[in-house]
């Protein structure tokens, strides 16, 4: 997957980023590697991802509209494939789909703490990164729709009856 600067894509866990630039730089032994700078639109942090690596780390375009309409589905359901487990192994599962950087997981995060929460108190852990699957999919779907986050602020609401 290639990119240019002024282009859009998200890195696991970290969320949607701008290409900046795209650099060389030379190494020892006159090695040279090409990296992609990438902003972090929330954060303004700057990540430099090699070029060769990029898929390898997960760098990705944004979802397109069908993927928006797959993430929809899945926080539409209202039961949880996984058994209850113990909250750390449940947290350690949850970071995992986290990182993977996958649209499709993170709803899957989403909508598995805001049904427990229904249920019981989470721990500041589960609030932290149920915030954070929410902050990333947000922004992710705001811009695949072209519409503001407020909107899709208002869907999730919608279909997750908050």
């Amino acid at each position: 997957m290639s990119f240019k600067v002024g282009d859009m894509a998200v890195y696991p866990a970290q969320g949607v980023g701008i290409i900046q630039a795209i650099e060389t730089k030379t190494f020892s032994e006159g090695m040279k590697a090409s990296f992609y700078v990438l902003r972090i639109l929330d954060t303004g942090v700057t990540i430099r991802i090699p070029r060769d690596n990029a898929t390898q780390v997960g760098l990705r375009c944004i979802m397109d509209t069908g993927a928006v309409t797959s993430v929809y589905k899945i926080l539409k359901k209202r039961e949880i494939d996984d058994e209850p487990k113990p909250w750390n192994r449940r947290y350690r599962q949850y970071m995992d789909k986290l990182k993977s950087g996958s649209p499709f997981e993170i709803a899957e995060v989403l909508r598995n703490l805001l049904l427990l929460k229904g249920e019981k108190v989470l721990s500041f852990g589960e609030r932290k990164m149920l915030d954070t699957a929410r902050t990333l999919l947000v922004k992710e779907i705001s811009i695949a729709k072209e519409v503001s986050e407020e909107a899709v602020e208002a869907d999730l609401r919608r279909f997750l009856n908050l």
